[in-house]
C-alpha cells in the first residue's frame, strides 16, 4: 500500500510545515536551500540513469540500474526526497519537528524499500543480490568498480518539471504563511 501511494507521503510533512506557526531566519532558508538543491541533484542523477520508469507504481522492471549514482547508493531518489523534505522542514523554522520528520521518513521508506528489494530480488536474482551486497542502501559510498550506462539528462529535467512546480508552490505557501504570521 505504501509503495502504490508513496506520492502522498509528503502530505503530513506539508501540513505541519504550513500550518504550525514559526519564525524562520535567513539561516534557515540558506540551510534549506542547500538541502533542497543537493536532494534534487541526487534525484535528477537517479532519474537520468533509471529513466522516468522510476515514477511508475508497477512491478514491471526491465533492467537493474547499477551505474551512475546507483553505483553509490541503491535508493538515490529516496535519499534525494529525504533531503528535500528535511529542507522544507528547516525552511519552515520548525526545527523541533526535524527528529519526528526523520523518524516518519525512516519508517515509511524502510517499508517501501523492503517491498521494492523483494521485487528486484525476485526478478534479477543473484545479479541483484550481488548489487545489494556491494552497494549501500542509503548512505552513499564510492563504488569499488565503476559501471557505466546511459544517462538521459534532458528526460530527467523534463520529468522533474512537475516536482519543480511543487517546490515553487511550497515556497509561495511558506512565504504567505510568514506574511500572515508576521
Amino acid at each position: 500500500m505504501l509503495f502504490r501511494n508513496r506520492s502522498w507521503l509528503p502530505v503530513p510533512f506539508l501540513l505541519v510545515v504550513l500550518l504550525v506557526p514559526a519564525h524562520p531566519t535567513v539561516r534557515h532558508f540558506v540551510a534549506a536551500a542547500a538541502l533542497i538543491v543537493i536532494g534534487e541533484w541526487i534525484r535528477l542523477a537517479g532519474v537520468a540513469a533509471a529513466g522516468t520508469v522510476t515514477r511508475r507504481r508497477s512491478r514491471d522492471v526491465q533492467r537493474l540500474v547499477n551505474y551512475g549514482i546507483f553505483g553509490w547508493m541503491r535508493n538515490p531518489l529516496y535519499v534525494g526526497n529525504f533531503l528535500i523534505w528535511m529542507g522544507f522542514v528547516v525552511a519552515s523554522g520548525l526545527l523541533w519537528f526535524l527528529p519526528l520528520a526523520i523518524a516518519i521518513f525512516a519508517i515509511e521508506y524502510s517499508l517501501i524499500v523492503a517491498y521494492e528489494e523483494g521485487v528486484l530480488e525476485s526478478i534479477f536474482g543473484a545479479e541483484y543480490l550481488a548489487y545489494r551486497t556491494r552497494t549501500p542502501r542509503w548512505v552513499p559510498r564510492p563504488p569499488s568498480t565503476r559501471e557505466s550506462g546511459p544517462h538521459d539528462w534532458a528526460e530527467a529535467w523534463k520529468s522533474e518539471i512537475s516536482t519543480f512546480m511543487q517546490y515553487v508552490a511550497i515556497v509561495i505557501a511558506l512565504y504567505v504563511k510568514q506574511w500572515i504570521v508576521g
